[in-house]
């Protein structure tokens, strides 16, 4: 079959030949000379390349931005005078994720104290395990949502890692199809009826490729970093709930000594 072919394509008609040749040898030109469907597939890999770039770039910048914040949260998280003031300058570093978890672990604590009257506050203090179970479950809450955050289109870079090459192999077996079909039409194997249908299934596959590698190798990196992040609020978020608890306990030894000794004063004076 292979020596039929070779030649049918050294006695072709050179005027056939000629008039099959593409108008041009550059790769936009074979794109530009592509068929219809040929010309789809390929804005749909261009549509999808894009757009993992774009991702690429936003989660970048992102995490980056994250991570630097939340290295001046934890500074100020080491010479923090009181909890309101910290709460305060966490504000001005929004996209953090450990100043967020530390925000919404505040919020509720403050939310909690404010809706309990002082005896059962001072109960509380004593036995702060009740009080801060309402804390963890809404840190919990805030590290889901932080995750979720960073996390954020990462599934477009999975997708198109997994199907750019499938679609860009789509294109290339239309292209053969579209070979063949010329060479049923012409009634002639040569070159210059095979070489344009291929160039444009070779192409289609090459930028599939294209589209594909990017999308998973950043997808594998910012799904580590994701997970170094989410390691990092879980540490946080056990030492605050350690010092939360300390510091209720001690403020609670506090205003039962300052009760006693009120209490007792007003023995010594009656």
């Amino acid at each position: 079959m292979l020596a039929h072919i070779l030649t049918a394509t050294a006695y072709a008609d050179p005027a056939l030949q000629a008039s099959c040749l593409p108008t041009g040898d550059s790769v936009i030109d074979m794109i530009l000379n592509a068929g219809p469907m040929v010309k789809g597939v390929l804005s749909v890999l261009v549509g999808l390349s894009v757009a993992c770039w774009s991702v690429i770039v936003v989660k970048f910048r992102l995490i980056r931005r994250a991570n630097r914040e939340s290295g001046e949260f934890m500074s100020l998280f080491r010479q923090r005078k009181n909890y309101a003031a910290l709460y305060r300058d966490s504000e001005k570093l929004p996209d953090s994720h450990l100043a967020e978890i530390f925000r919404v672990g505040y919020a509720e604590l403050s939310r909690v104290g404010k809706s309990l009257d002082t005896r059962n506050l001072l109960e509380l203090s004593s036995n702060p395990e009740v009080l801060l179970e309402n804390v963890e479950r809404a840190i919990q809450g805030g590290m889901t949502a932080e995750r979720q955050r960073m996390e954020r289109f990462l599934p477009l870079l999975a997708t198109t890692g997994s199907t750019a090459p499938f679609i860009g192999l789509f294109g290339t077996v239309w292209g053969i199809m579209t070979s063949f079909h010329e060479i049923g039409l012409r009634g002639a194997a040569n070159l210059a009826v095979v070489a344009p249908g291929i160039s444009e299934a070779l192409i289609a596959t090459a930028i599939g490729l294209l589209a594909a590698i990017p999308a998973v190798v950043g997808y594998n990196h910012f799904s580590t970093k994701v997970r170094g992040i989410e390691n990092e609020m879980s540490h946080f978020a056990a030492d605050y709930l350690n010092m939360l608890k300390r510091d209720l306990m001690r403020k609670g030894r506090q205003e039962e000594a300052s009760q006693s000794q009120a209490a007792e004063h007003r023995f010594m004076v009656d």
